[in-house]
């Protein structure tokens, strides 16, 4: 009869557990599709769809909390030690991320509504469309990289970060060129700087959310090592 019992409480946690990730999934789907709707809305012009951005942030913040509410609870009642200790952490520090995601589109968001109001370049963004289709593509990969709980594929979109920083560096150069050859472009210019650095932001924060991944599944921390460095830790290689 204990054994049945324990049985059934071990099924119980196994099933929180899943509730969690799958709500956590759920969030990075309303996020991924908030960075989407941002984009659109800058690329298009459309402030209507930039301000269904800023409101519907409301959402994620409330499912951050409440599963952070539910990790809380985890900790609290059922103690949980080793890989499932590992799982509630890092679920509690990669919905902090995606949440801070989503207020990077609200920022992205914001940005639109004040560069549809202003004459729009003849190149519509090209810089900033290429830069975002990259940003996204990368937190599409970190996401599903969690959903398989992937450490390779982890380690690669975590790579990705370096591509993403020199993209947003160049954008940066020919931005300040074009404030510098017309005077009447810099407010416009300035809220485009704004949304690279935002779009740059969210690579990082998918770079943080690979590397939540590789310590919920592998159990070593590899915040603050290079790329390079934490292929060795995960395979027990021996630092240079």
């Amino acid at each position: 009869m204990v054994t049945n019992n324990s049985q059934h409480i071990s099924q119980q946690f196994e099933n929180e557990l899943q509730d969690i990730r799958t709500r956590v999934l759920a969030m990075g789907g309303l996020v991924e599709q908030q960075v989407h709707n941002a984009m659109d809305a800058l690329i298009m012009g459309n402030s209507e769809l930039a301000r269904d951005v800023i409101t519907f942030d409301e959402e994620v913040n409330a499912l951050e909390l409440s599963i952070d509410e539910e990790c809380i609870q985890i900790i609290a009642l059922r103690q949980p030690t080793a890989s499932d200790l590992r799982l509630v952490s890092g679920i509690l520090k990669t919905i902090t991320d995606l949440e801070r995601i989503g207020d990077e589109s609200v920022g992205i968001a914001r940005m639109a509504i004040n560069l549809s109001e202003k004459d729009r370049p003849k190149h519509n963004y090209r810089e900033l469309q290429s830069l975002g289709n990259h940003v996204r593509g990368m937190l599409r990969d970190a996401l599903d990289a969690f959903a398989r709980f992937d450490v390779e594929m982890a380690l690669q979109v975590a790579k990705e970060d370096k591509d993403v920083d020199a993209e947003y560096e160049a954008i940066l150069r020919q931005l300040m060129t074009y404030m510098m050859e017309d005077n009447r472009a810099v407010s416009r210019v300035i809220d485009m700087m704004w949304s690279a650095r935002a779009l740059e932001r969210i690579a990082d924060h998918a770079h943080n959310v690979c590397e939540h991944i590789i310590y919920l599944v592998e159990g070593k921390d590899v915040r603050h090592l290079s790329i390079e460095k934490a292929e060795k830790v995960i395979r027990g290689e021996p630092l240079d």
